[in-house]
């Protein structure tokens, strides 16, 4: 089934609930365990099913997403036929607001009139898993299906397989059947569609708010979540920084932590997610933490249930405290305290 099916991700979702992340950047490209952008992990999925074309829709702060993804190097999508390809939303009404929206895609109707794969994949940005594109594909066909739904435990993931055929019909025929998202095709029993299910055994994070990223998170320090998502035979892949291996100092404590590379540890670490490039301090103490990018936290700090966002800066002698229903998020950028001497 090599080659036979056309990737689209709707990267157009917007929460409140998760605004404080969302500020300077879309869903898509929120960072996520340590190294990643929540957008890896869907591309990824595609990517090692075969999908060698990929059209990512965004709307809203779509500027680090395209930063991140770049030409598609990292995924072996720079191609010179198919690979990776964005449109942007025209307008920002409310017709573009919900998932899967049919307008969107009928306004880059082009792209699917020139696709030559006959199945197309459409899927969220935010859905965290691991799974093979061509195993839905291969009971879609078998069961003679018209839409599969992905689900997990009978809840739908907004994932969904379909015939580039079909899917070029829904959108010429928007305008006669009313349908405005594949959801609502999905939902209405009056027409003679065949619906099908594929229920998705392994591990789902689905990140729609802030505390369930900061939950989501934490979880991937469990080994037999990690054993679930990142597997050797179909690897997730991401935008590759160079730097130096993480530094420990002589007193440093870690446990139950991911560190990634450029990180400078100076204090204790504990059940917690440090990103590239952050300097934790002597004397500082981070437990159930997730700290982002470049972010700083000077001596003798107390930090416990928190997010810091990429470029925060925390002066000496902080104490910050959350709750795990509740963590204590700062912004990026944000400057809590005096500042440090750099």
């Amino acid at each position: 089934m090599n080659q036979r099916m056309l990737g689209i991700i709707d990267a157009t979702t917007y929460t409140s609930a998760i605004e404080d992340l969302t500020v300077n950047r879309s869903m898509a490209a929120v960072p996520f365990a340590g190294r990643y952008r929540l957008i890896d992990f869907i591309l990824s999925n595609m990517v090692n099913s075969d999908i060698d074309s990929v059209a990512i829709f965004p709307k809203y702060q779509y500027r680090s997403l395209m930063d991140h993804l770049g030409s598609g190097k990292q995924w072996d999508l720079n191609r010179k036929r198919d690979g990776l390809f964005f449109f942007p939303s025209p307008h920002l009404n409310d017709q573009y607001s919900e998932f899967g929206s049919i307008r969107q895609l009928s306004d880059h109707i082009d792209y699917f009139l020139r696709s030559k794969q006959e199945y197309a994949v459409i899927a969220n940005s935010y859905t965290v898993c691991n799974i093979d594109f061509k195993d839905v594909l291969a009971k879609h066909v078998k069961m003679g299906c018209d839409i599969t739904e992905i689900r997990k435990d009978g809840e739908s993931l907004q994932m969904y397989v379909m015939s580039t055929k079909l899917l070029l019909n829904l959108i010429h025929d928007n305008n006669q059947t009313g349908y405005k998202t594949i959801a609502q095709v999905i939902m209405d029993n009056t027409h003679k569609l065949m619906i099908c299910d594929y229920e998705f055994d392994g591990y789902v994070a689905i990140i729609d708010s802030t505390e369930s990223y900061y939950r989501h998170s934490l979880e991937m320090l469990k080994p037999e979540v990690w054993q679930q998502l990142f597997l050797t035979n179909r690897p997730i892949l991401t935008k590759v920084k160079d730097e130096p291996p993480a530094r420990h100092g002589q007193n440093a404590v870690v446990k139950n932590s991911m560190i990634a590379n450029g990180s400078i540890i100076e204090g204790h670490v504990e059940n917690s997610i440090i990103f590239r490039a952050v300097h934790i301090g002597k004397g500082t103490v981070v437990k159930n933490g997730i700290i982002m990018q470049k972010s700083q936290i000077g001596e003798d700090c107390v930090l416990e249930n928190v997010v810091l966002d990429k470029d925060v800066k925390v002066g000496s002698g902080i104490e910050l405290k959350g709750t795990s229903d509740l963590p204590v998020v700062l912004r990026k950028g944000t400057v809590q305290g005096a500042l440090m001497k750099s």
